[in-house]
């Protein structure tokens, strides 16, 4: 629809099956291009990785965010692990171009690095969405504190009637970032929204726990859904949220 974006959010696992198992990242390719939305925010993003290089032969030259855009989409990337032999982050590729972007970190310990990727995709006819892709810890309090760096960001850096969307893995199973989201910055979570919770989102091959979603501000939601099973659970441990979104 002319009027309507379409995007989705996924932890790709940098590019491996579930219990890294297999390099899938050829395949997850294949699998995201046929679903075909145009933006992506996505986390676990392999930068680069010069032991994995080393031992899979068709290891991509490229870093992920490049390799999955494949030449067709604009593509941002923001570096929050880094180490000897290379770095992962977030990234968001798009379809309509990226015209500024900024990482931001919100990690809290040295073994534990998170971050926020903030890009600003331009659509037709001059309306600009501001998109950001997370990835929040894995322990309740620092969640706690990347929730309040979050919402400080967004109120220092979005204009308040700017088209907002906060995409990725909030880890949030015991489902405390809903009510405070939508307090503090007045954002809905789409699949809260038209379903009434949020999804389940992992394990892939059978979800049940609720760590990823997708709120908005200024766009709304018209449809969701959740891939999850095969192929999907055969790319990644986290199934893969998709929504439709109505422009104002």
């Amino acid at each position: 629809m002319a009027n309507s974006l379409r995007i989705c959010s996924y932890n790709i696992h940098k590019g491996f099956s579930h219990l890294n198992r297999r390099m899938v990242i050829h395949e997850m390719r294949e699998c995201l291009h046929r679903l075909d939305p145009d933006i992506y925010l996505l986390q676990e993003v392999q930068g680069l990785h010069l032991k994995h290089a080393a031992r899979h032969h068709d290891w991509p030259e490229q870093p992920q965010h490049e390799f999955l855009a494949a030449g067709l989409l604009h593509s941002a990337y923001g570096s929050n692990a880094v180490y000897d032999h290379g770095h992962h982050g977030n990234a968001v590729l798009s379809r309509h171009p990226i015209v500024r972007s900024r990482n931001s970190d919100v990690s809290l310990y040295r073994l534990e690095r998170r971050g926020i990727l903030h890009c600003e995709v331009a659509l037709p006819h001059g309306l600009v969405v501001h998109c950001l892709c997370v990835h929040f810890s894995l322990t309740e309090y620092q969640r706690q504190r990347q929730l309040l760096m979050l919402a400080e960001y967004v109120e220092r850096h979005v204009q308040v009637g700017a088209p907002l969307i906060i995409a990725g893995d909030f880890n949030d199973w015991r489902g405390r970032a809903n009510d405070w989201l939508a307090e503090r910055l007045h954002v809905c979570e789409v699949f809260t929204e038209l379903t009434g919770a949020p999804a389940r989102s992992f394990p892939s091959s059978l979800p049940m726990l609720r760590l990823d979603r997708i709120y908005v501000r200024g766009l709304r939601p018209d449809n969701c859904a959740v891939y999850w099973g095969k192929p999907w659970s055969g790319v990644s441990d986290h199934a893969l949220l998709a929504v439709e979104l109505l422009l104002p």
